[in-house]
């Protein structure tokens, strides 16, 4: 969540900085005005007039002036005020108690009378309390500054392309191929059928080379990331809701989050959609200080998203599905260091798709596609030839102290140091690999007339005597996706790569089969 006291001037804050960064969201603006006059009616006293101030008359220079700088000297009194004077209250008469008493005179009228502005005091405290829990939910729901740099538009087809990348002499261009699941029918290793028997929509068994490809890139992943010192981590599987609520946005607990509940004593718990969300708040009520500092963690574990926003999208193979494996970057930086950890982060990511020679292109993600948390986010999309189109493998997002503050994971000098500052971390997250989708587009690129080659830089990570090419073993049903497609006008060609798929001539990527054999996990 952002700063509450951004919003109140005299505070330090700029609301009207908050709203621009609203504006370039498409989001509504008034919760700007909520918030505000939540904090003034839990720390401030007010005029009366002054609660007559809305959305409508906020536009005004005056109404603005009115809302933000109120002073205590008003007519009305807030709920954090009153308790306040209560507290006041509750001394004096704590005092002429303590007067009779040692006069060894009757103080039951005082003694009556303080328990009932302890009773008013508490009352008051819980009032403020109350809408101080308000203001803050209403916070959660303005998004990040938006950085300047990112385009403003609330359309993901004006994303701008800012770099393409295709193996030497690959031409990206629509291809007369197989689907890659059709190809992993022919070679054997998916099982979709009687994983949706067992599971429901998007059910799945990987079988065969399926497993041993997929867990090539889980390996692989993990020591690319070691090999530029990323610390290998595996995450728990599931959060309390406290910590999941802290770091998940609300409408992912309604369209990802699948909900543990264990019965009517225990708390509940949620699995993972990603393992950004467990390791953001790994370090919550923390202090980290400057040689604690950068912090990169290469994230595994496996995923589990309910996708109910996405129903019809990617409906076959494992393009979408509710459980995957995948490995995350994730960095805690300093502040001033978090915009080039970023683009490091992106670069990382892009090394990576060109050690498997893979297609792709970057783009930065418009203003009113982007989640809360994200400052900005990169996308990198590599090429599908079946489908010709680019297709998301990656997002790699700074959100700078967004997550942080609410996570309460600090930066600076210590609790009780001399010139301890009120400062967070920033959190930046990046996908590596999302296995499953990056086989996806593997068995699309790769595939030949009598099987699918295995790319350069997984063989040292498959089992000895593995075949450079895993032969296709079965015949497609009658009813597959390119064989009705064959029946069907072609549509005009745009893209894709040349049959055959892309011919590498390169060294695996910074000789990871050197780093593993003396790497320990």
């Amino acid at each position: 969540m952002i700063e509450v006291q951004d919003l109140i001037v005299s505070r330090g804050g700029d609301p009207k900085k908050v709203i621009e960064s609203l504006q370039k969201r498409y989001a509504p603006t008034e919760i700007v005005d909520e918030v505000i006059a939540l904090w003034n009616d839990a720390y401030q006293s007010q005029s009366g007039h002054l609660s007559q101030l809305t959305t409508s008359t906020y536009s005004s220079s005056f109404a603005r002036k009115m809302i933000y700088d109120t002073d205590t000297n008003s007519n009305g009194i807030a709920a954090r005020y009153k308790a306040t004077q209560f507290g006041a209250k509750i001394n004096a008469v704590q005092k002429e108690i303590g007067k009779l008493k040692k006069a060894k005179q009757d103080a039951d009228h005082l003694l009556k009378e303080k328990a009932e502005l302890e009773k008013q005091k508490k009352a008051t405290e819980d009032e403020a309390t109350e809408k101080e829990k308000l203001r803050d939910k209403k916070c959660k729901l303005i998004g990040n500054y938006v950085h300047e740099s990112v385009p403003v538009n609330d359309n993901e087809d004006f994303n701008e392309v800012i770099k393409r990348w295709a193996p030497e002499g690959v031409k990206v261009e629509k291809r007369d191929c197989l689907s890659h699941h059709e190809v992993m029918t022919r070679a054997d290793v998916y099982d979709g059928e009687r994983g949706v028997k067992l599971v429901g929509h998007r059910g799945y068994f990987l079988r065969k080379w399926g497993v041993l490809l997929n867990q090539a890139l889980i390996n692989y992943g993990l020591h690319f990331l070691v090999g530029r010192g990323y610390d290998p981590i595996q995450p728990p599987y599931f959060m309390k809701a406290e910590y999941m609520a802290k770091t998940a946005q609300l409408e992912q607990f309604d369209e990802e989050l699948y909900k543990v509940v264990e019965g009517a004593d225990a708390e509940d718990k949620y699995l993972i959609a990603t393992s950004e969300q467990p390791l953001s708040a790994m370090f919550a009520d923390e202090w980290l200080t400057e040689k604690d500092l950068p912090m990169k963690f290469a994230g595994y574990s496996s995923c589990f998203r309910k996708e109910a926003g996405s129903h019809g999208r990617d409906a076959w193979g494992l393009f979408r599905i509710h459980q995957f494996e995948k490995i995350e970057q994730f960095l805690f930086v300093k502040p001033e260091e978090s915009w080039q950890a970023l683009e490091d982060m992106r670069e990382t990511a892009e090394a990576f798709y060109q050690s498997l020679g893979l297609p792709y292109r970057v783009v930065v993600i418009v203003s009113g596609a982007l989640n809360n948390a994200a400052a900005k986010k990169y996308d990198l999309e590599a090429w599908f030839p079946y489908q010709g189109e680019y297709k998301e493998l990656v997002s790699c997002s700074n959100c700078t102290d967004y997550q942080t503050r609410e996570l309460e994971i600090r930066y600076g000098q210590k609790k009780g140091a001399i010139d301890a500052r009120k400062s967070y971390v920033h959190a930046l997250n990046g996908t590596l690999c999302a296995t499953e989708r990056t086989l996806c587009c593997l068995l699309e690129n790769y595939q030949k007339e009598d099987g699918f080659e295995v790319p350069e830089a997984l063989r040292p990570y498959m089992p000895p005597g593995t075949p450079d090419i895993i032969p296709y073993t079965k015949e497609l049903p009658k009813e597959s996706t390119s064989v009705k497609a064959k029946q069907q006008p072609k549509p005009k060609a745009d893209g894709g790569a040349p049959e055959g798929g892309p011919k590498l001539n390169m060294p695996a990527a910074e000789n990871v089969a050197d780093k593993m054999k003396d790497m320990k996990v």
